[in-house]
């Protein structure tokens, strides 16, 4: 345990027979030829303790977090991923995901154990080994990892599917053609209803196929309604998605809003207080023409995003956040935006880099909407703290949002930026105060004050800056006013080597030459001087100045014009070589003495009033970027940004999001609460339960508004329904299903009833229950009532509650044996009450669950000393000879189709002893239990001697399982062969089930693998129940292929053989052609299983399993497959 103590990872352990290297770097320690890098941890890896095991694991995990290479123990730890201890084996497959693709070889090796960890039953085991199989990037192993995404899509476990979803992208990435399989994958994921995995299906939908948006129409509203409860993560990806969803789907609920003066809507909200107030003594017209321009109408389910998205505002993630800003920024009407802003101002007291972007949001969306803002101006002010980008930021969000009333403040704030030692955000700070000024009129010229007097200030960079933005503030102005703001300026050249600056002087002194005749040539004269070490830029505008001054003074410039074209002529630049012959045949055509048309003009083109400079922010152009996307960031469009898609002119139809619901049959179950069978069985609580479903049904009109002689009919229903409940109890008593007296417990569940029905029938029964009694103690002395024949349908259905109730506590989930203890009473036939029996419970049987008496009657092979037991609903001894029996809509068990006549060796004579015994599953139900599978064994004694008696021993097991074993069997004679009959209970599992015959006192151990086509029984039902039975099993419960046929098989008598020889199912009759249907069900669970084949034109089929058993639907649906395209 000495390696325990040690962390160095760079040297082995001190301890044990490990030799130690001296200290000194000159005895050659380190380079000698027995030293291992990491030899202490592939000891720890390959000792037999799982603790030194996980000690290492934990040590290289560490590396890796830490930045550290540790793919040189790959080997050592791949030989752990076997590992039986589960912490070990998390980690080890956390170091495989990390090393897997640059250890491809070494990984590959493994493939075997990643596949049969993805059956592990812990959950994070079959993750790990998906995001393992997921992360080996080699093209051999595609259908390796394509089969196990589909496995793990439909896998019980959440997580599990959720990591099913993120290897699709991978996949993706590996073989873009298993695209159209993955979308079928994806199609799956995005149906499931678990939060956990609809992020992740999002994001794989996003990756592999954003171009499918008819995937997302059945899914829109669910993931509306699961946003709030997914994860952050998912919470983002969700939004981002159904932005750009919500954009094809519908139209932009701004395009009736002009917008007009939407930005300074909150500055003057008080004067339209005021102006409303006067309206209403006054002028009322002015109101009545601004209502419209708040009215819109969105589309219900545009509504349903924006107010699922809405609570997300409060989210502790800034991602989350700010996809909801953007959301609302591109999908929300005008009026509704403003509920981001103060949730956008919460995320700037986060870290620097969150500022960052949500200040790049905030300035972008001030463009747009300034007065959203500007209650929180003050949370713009900047820090000393604050980095110059974030500052930068925020002087661009103080620019936009100035107005009239709030630009005094903002100057204020200015003045103190100036001072400040951050060179670039004190020339920021000007060019913000020109626009200021530019963009408020009012302001003009106190800020162009402002900037004359930073003229004389010391640092250059203020100057220069300074003046640029004047030069900027001139041109929108009046410049003959400024005469003095030119002549100052002008001074400045001699001591201003900004060259933009200095390039600002010169156009300004150009272009306003008549305003400073004596000042402008001069000027000339001293850049002339300079002309060959000026910038590029400030020769540009010499030369512009020397036209400028010849066209209005030529007398004093000629000679300096014609001295600077001299110069720029043999300067190093093309262009001011370009600039320079150009202007000189402008000016000067020819030989001088003629004048061309260009030259006639040359003043015009030179003099011509210049626009004025819009100063705007440089986040205008944003404005086509997706808000908060990285493009948006770095204006730029980046690698795989795919631009919002314009709204729609008209909105497609909203019916593709509708979402279809299955045909209910049975309304009567739906009624069916167990509130109320709990109120039926404690009588001491009727007060409190009955006030309760007082409450609950008190808003019904019917019950409210009953007269006098309904409540004596349905006192008499009452009646009726109690002698029904107590021969039925009677009936159960009589079976030893319930203990104690008869009279007390028949008396007891009839105060219960009793109190049940008074409770569901509203509050004007309180008063009634003495009348009640009294009745009820009548019809017990004469014990026959006849039915009332008017009794609304809400009797009925009361009626049919009490007795639901009287059959859930006495355990009987059957309307079949109720009305079975119907027939034995004597007095029942004498009230004629089985055609009305009928005609109330016959919905009821088809959600019913299976009781023993449906048990029974589902044995097909029973021996004939034995009565069969009929019921009325099913045509029995009391029913009239001339009334035809309708077929029962229910699940009914069915013979089989086709009997396996094929056997397998499961003991051969060598094991056996000479004794060689075969299975076949004869598909017939067992008499024992009608969950277990019938299997004939034939028993051949192919040895020399007499095998004696052969026995079964069933004494171990797995869990579920279990075995009905033979009767001995007598001795065999050499040659001798005999049969016998086994009942085995599979547990719906797969499983190999082991046990033992005992043959002259030893045990031979066999092992019987069902096919999973041997672990259905085949039931039979109508149409309209299959369809409805089969869209309750949508999602994870359904295995969906498409496959071609071979020509062979390309028919449908073919086909439903070869699904009859795989599975035990029986066709149901199919209206719809081109659609065959079969059902089945299986024998331990009594689950469905629904088999449907879709003929498509190009000679494939659709082959969709349902089962909630997944692992069965999913290995019935491979077997059919295979077995179709042989």
């Amino acid at each position: 345990m000495a390696n325990n103590g040690s962390y160095s990872n760079d040297r082995p352990g001190a301890g044990g027979d490990t030799a130690e290297y001296a200290s000194d770097p000159a005895s050659g320690g380190f380079f000698h030829s027995d030293y291992k890098k990491h030899d202490d941890l592939k000891q720890m890896l390959d000792s037999n303790k799982d603790g030194l095991k996980l000690e290492a694991m934990k040590r290289i995990i560490g590396m890796v977090a830490k930045g550290r290479d540790a793919s040189d123990l790959f080997p050592a730890v791949v030989k752990n991923v076997v590992s039986k201890n589960i912490e070990v084996k998390k980690l080890v497959y956390v170091y495989l995901v990390r090393y897997a693709e640059e250890q491809q070889d070494l990984a590959l090796l493994s493939i075997s154990t990643f596949q049969r960890a993805l059956k592990d039953p812990n959950q994070l085991i079959r993750a790990s080994a998906l995001r393992v199989l997921s992360s080996i990037r080699v093209p051999m192993i595609v259908p390796i990892v394509m089969l196990a995404i589909k496995d793990s899509a439909s896998d019980m476990s959440p997580y599990v599917r959720k990591t099913a979803a993120h290897a699709i992208p991978k996949l993706y990435s590996l073989d873009n053609d298993q695209k159209e399989e993955l979308t079928h994958v994806i199609e799956k994921l995005l149906s499931d209803k678990t939060t956990l995995v609809v992020g992740s299906a999002v994001m794989a939908f996003e990756e592999v196929c954003p171009e499918r948006i008819d995937l997302i129409h059945k899914n829109y509203r669910k993931l509306c309604n699961l946003l709030v409860d997914v994860d952050e993560w998912g919470q983002v990806i969700i939004i981002n998605m159904l932005t750009r969803y919500a954009r094809t789907q519908f139209v932009d609920p701004n395009i009736g809003d002009p917008g007009d003066d939407e930005e300074d809507k909150p500055f003057y909200d008080d004067d339209d207080d005021e102006e409303e107030d006067e309206d209403d003594d006054d002028n009322e017209s002015k109101g009545k023409t601004e209502k419209p321009k708040k009215t819109y109408s969105l589309d219900p389910d545009h509504r349903l995003l924006l107010r699922n998205a809405k609570p997300l505002l409060q989210s502790r993630n800034a991602s989350v956040v700010m996809a909801v800003a953007q959301l609302y920024h591109h999908l929300a009407p005008r009026s509704e935006v403003n509920v981001v802003a103060k949730a956008l101002i919460r995320l700037l007291r986060s870290h620097r880099e969150v500022q960052s972007v949500v200040l790049n949001c905030i300035a972008s969306i001030s463009t747009l909407r300034k007065g959203m803002f500007e209650p929180f101006l003050k949370s713009f002010f900047v820090r000393t703290s604050d980095p110059t980008h974030i500052k930068l930021l925020k002087l661009e969000i103080l620019t936009n949002l100035a107005t009239e009333t709030s630009i005094s403040v903002i100057l204020r704030e200015f003045q103190t930026y100036i001072s400040s030692n951050d060179k670039e955000f004190v020339a920021a700070t000007i060019q913000a105060i020109g626009r200021c000024a530019s963009n408020i009129k009012e302001v003009t010229d106190t800020c162009l004050n402002g900037l004359v007097s930073l003229l004389s200030n010391r640092d250059e960079a203020v100057v220069a800056e300074s003046v640029v933005v004047i030069k900027k503030l001139l041109q929108t102005g009046q410049p003959g006013e400024h005469r003095d703001i030119i002549v100052q300026m002008a001074k400045l050249v001699d001591y201003i080597s900004v060259p933009q600056a200095r390039a600002s002087i010169l156009w300004l002194l150009g272009e306003y030459s008549e305003r400073v005749p004596r000042i402008a040539p001069d000027v000339l004269r001293k850049m002339a001087k300079t002309f060959i070490t000026e910038e590029n830029i400030v020769k540009l505008q010499i030369l512009n100045l020397a036209v400028k001054l010849y066209l209005t003074n030529p007398k004093q410039t000629r000679l300096l014009l014609q001295y600077v074209l001299s110069l720029a002529r043999y300067d190093q630049n093309y262009d001011i070589r370009d600039r320079a012959r150009f202007l000189r045949q402008l000016v000067f055509p020819g030989n001088g003495t003629e004048q061309t048309r260009l030259s006639k003009h040359a003043k015009k083109i030179f003099l011509a009033t210049k626009p004025a400079p819009v100063l705007e922010s440089r986040f205008k152009e944003r404005e086509c970027l997706q808000l908060g996307s990285l493009s948006h960031y770095i204006n730029a469009r980046a690698h795989g940004y795919h631009d919002l898609p314009a709204h729609p002119d008209v909105a497609p139809p909203s019916e593709v999001r509708d979402v279809e619901q299955p045909p209910v049959t049975n309304t009567v179950r739906a009624k069916k609460v167990h509130p109320v069978k709990k109120k039926s069985f404690y009588s001491d609580t009727e007060p409190s339960s009955q006030d309760e479903s007082d409450e609950a049904d008190g808003s019904s009109a019917e019950d409210d508004d009953r007269d006098d002689d309904d409540e004596e009919e349905e006192v008499e229903e009452e009646v009726d329904e109690e002698e029904d409940d107590e021969e039925e109890r009677s009936e159960e008593e009589a079976s030893d299903e319930e203990g104690g007296t008869d009279e007390e417990e028949s008396d007891q569940s009839t105060d219960d009833s009793e109190k049940s029905s008074d409770t569901v029938k509203g509050k004007q029964h309180k008063g009634e229950t003495p009348r009640k009694l009294e009745v009820r103690q009548t019809a017990k002395k004469k014990n026959h009532t006849d039915d009332s024949d008017g009794s609304g349908s809400d009797e009925e259905e009361e009626e049919e509650e009490n007795e639901e109730e009287e059959e859930d506590n006495d355990s009987l989930s059957s309307d079949e044996e109720s009305e079975e203890e119907e027939e034995d009473e004597p007095v029942k036939p004498l009230k004629n009450a089985v055609p009305k029996k009928q005609a109330k419970e016959k919905p009821n049987d088809t959600p019913k669950q299976k009781s023993n008496l449906d048990l029974l009657l589902e044995l097909d092979e029973v021996p004939p000393t034995m009565t069969p037991v009929l019921t009325p609903s099913l045509g029995g001894f009391l029913t009239p000879i001339g009334t035809p029996v309708t077929p029962p809509q229910t699940v009914q068990p069915a013979s089989a189709s086709y009997i396996p006549v094929h056997s397998t060796e499961i003991l051969n004579r060598v094991s056996g002893g000479g004794l060689s015994v075969s299975a076949r599953f004869t598909r017939a139900p067992h008499l024992y239990s009608p969950s277990m599978a019938t299997i004939e064994l034939q028993m051949v004694n192919k040895g020399t001697i007499e095998i004696p008696e052969i026995q079964v021993d069933a004494t171990q097991l797995p869990s579920g399982a279990s075995i009905h074993p033979f009767a001995p069997v007598p001795p065999l004679q050499p040659g001798g062969m005999a049969t016998s009959i086994l009942g085995v209970d599979f547990a719906d599992s797969t499983q190999p089930l082991s046990f033992g015959l005992v043959l002259n006192g030893r045990t031979c151990r066999v092992q019987l693998r069902p096919p999973v086509g041997e672990l259905i029984r085949a039931v039979s039902m109508p149409e309209q129940l299959f369809i409805v039975e089969h869209g309750k099993l949508k999602g994870m419960t359904e295995h969906s292929t498409v496959f071609p046929l071979p020509p062979t098989v390309n028919d449908p008598k073919v086909i439903t053989q070869r699904i009859y020889e795989v599975a035990n199912v029986v066709s149901v009759p199919s209206t719809e052609p081109g659609i065959l249907r079969f059902a089945g069900q299986t024998l331990s669970s009594k689950s469905l299983v629904l088999i449907v084949v879709k003929m498509l034109q190009d000679s494939s089929v659709n082959l969709i399993v349902s089962c909630e058993k997944i692992v069965i639907g999913s290995m019935l649906l491979n077997e059919v497959k295979g077995h179709l395209r042989k």
